[in-house]
């Protein structure tokens, strides 16, 4: 088996251990990755149908009645894999345990994700407010995103957009108001002049944090905004 229990995989994601040595992160094997190609074969993925907007997955691969009553303000969304085991313990990882190596193992699932995409100008990371970034030490989005835009060579801009308001966690929250949660919560001080942004976060959900940011950045003179995830959660 490549994928292990819930518990040996919090065990051997030990930080010493991702430096030391040069094995899978999810089973041990030895291997010139980071994740082997079995593990990487049984990562849970998107299903294949899915609604092009919200990726949620669909009976045809057409957009879905929601996003057609309400589309989002992005105009075009990646994610690499689905926000369940094994994927959901590295990117708690990262977040609560602060496992930073993990950050650019997470951002290359995303890179095979957008080989054949164009490239935007700029990566935005999905701001945390001040009090929150304090309290964890370190954004993950951004940790994400410093990676991305190593490989791709897009302008990383880690503080156009800040979040000004404290919310509280969206987990938290129901999804039905995750959208008024974080209405308003953002600013951008930087016009972007017609330019093609792309937003990142680990995980979307209901996706109302990203696209609360990504019609922020639209009115500061966006031509596009794509957002970019890791992980797409689904309703249970």
């Amino acid at each position: 088996m490549s994928i292990f229990s819930s518990g040996i995989l919090n065990r051997r994601l030990n930080f010493v251990q991702l430096f030391q040595h040069k094995h899978c992160v999810l089973c041990q094997v030895s291997d010139h990755r980071d994740i082997c190609a079995a593990c990487l074969h049984d990562l849970p993925r998107l299903s294949q149908v899915h609604c092009p907007s919200c990726l949620l997955p669909v009976p045809s691969s057409q957009i879905c009645g929601a996003c057609l009553r309400k589309p989002p303000a992005w105009n075009h969304v990646r994610a690499a894999v689905r926000y369940t085991y094994p994927v959901d313990a590295l990117i708690q990882a990262l977040k609560y345990r602060s496992e930073l190596s993990l950050a650019p193992i997470l951002a290359d699932l995303l890179l095979t994700e957008l080989q054949e995409d164009s490239l935007p100008d700029y990566v935005i990371p999905v701001p945390l407010h001040p009090d929150r970034l304090r309290d964890r030490g370190f954004n993950q989005a951004l940790e994400i995103s410093r990676h991305l835009c190593r490989k791709t060579g897009c302008k990383l801009l880690p503080a156009a957009c800040v979040r000004t308001r404290s919310t509280p966690s969206q987990t938290e929250i129901p999804w039905k108001k995750r959208k008024q949660n974080v209405r308003n919560a953002f600013i951008c001080t930087q016009h972007f002049s017609g330019k093609q942004v792309a937003i990142v976060d680990d995980v979307m959900t209901s996706g109302a944090t990203l696209n609360e940011l990504a019609r922020v950045i639209l009115r500061q003179g966006a031509g596009s905004v794509r957002a970019w995830v890791v992980a797409r959660a689904f309703p249970s």
